[in-house]
């Protein structure tokens, strides 16, 4: 003999209305975790491809221009310029350039100097444009670019796995190199 509660019991457990509401609970936080990291991915994205592009234009101007030597503010100011859409890039945005030896190659320390908005500003870490402080004909020169930028979900899916300093602010490293045009 089956009481009140259990014939209760065995209708509930029948019944399949609200199937759909699971099924949604348990879907929809990953979907909106993977349209996030999209979203924050395209971002990255676009940024780093706008800080190559600044860079490549402006060692095009460095590397085709008259050979007086490039002053850091102006190399700067060419990639914030063709840079678009980066935020404060003249504040975020940090330069690192010297002169390599082509026989004897040896590349930029590994570690980037990235802007740090909880510290005080920073001198510019290296920035030599040659030996004697020129741009010389067919020398190797090595130009480091790193740029702070603030995730748009730091919290969430991707912007969580970013590597973020003590300000919340991850990084985005371009390098290049070029050889000065003969005149």
């Amino acid at each position: 003999m089956i009481g009140p509660f259990g014939y209760e019991l065995r209708r509930f457990l029948r019944d399949e209305g609200g199937n759909a509401s699971v099924e949604f609970v348990l879907v929809f936080p990953a979907y909106l975790a993977l349209m996030l990291m999209s979203i924050e991915l395209g971002f990255v994205t676009l940024r780093y491809t706008l800080l190559e592009r600044g860079l490549d234009i402006a060692v095009r101007e460095v590397r085709l221009g008259t050979g007086t030597a490039p002053q850091h503010n102006e190399i700067k100011q060419i990639i914030c310029e063709n840079a678009l859409m980066i935020r404060d890039c003249d504040n975020t945005l940090r330069l690192e350039m010297r002169s390599a030896d082509m026989r004897s190659f040896n590349s930029l320390d590994r570690t980037a100097d990235c802007t740090d908005a909880a510290e005080p500003t920073k001198p510019v870490r290296q920035f030599r444009a040659g030996p004697q402080g020129r741009l010389e004909e067919n020398r190797l020169m090595l130009l480091r670019a790193c740029l702070r930028f603030d995730p748009l979900f730091p919290d969430d899916a991707l912007g969580s796995a970013l590597s973020k300093d003590a300000n919340g602010q991850a990084s985005i490293v371009s390098m290049t190199a070029f050889v000065q045009e003969p005149l």
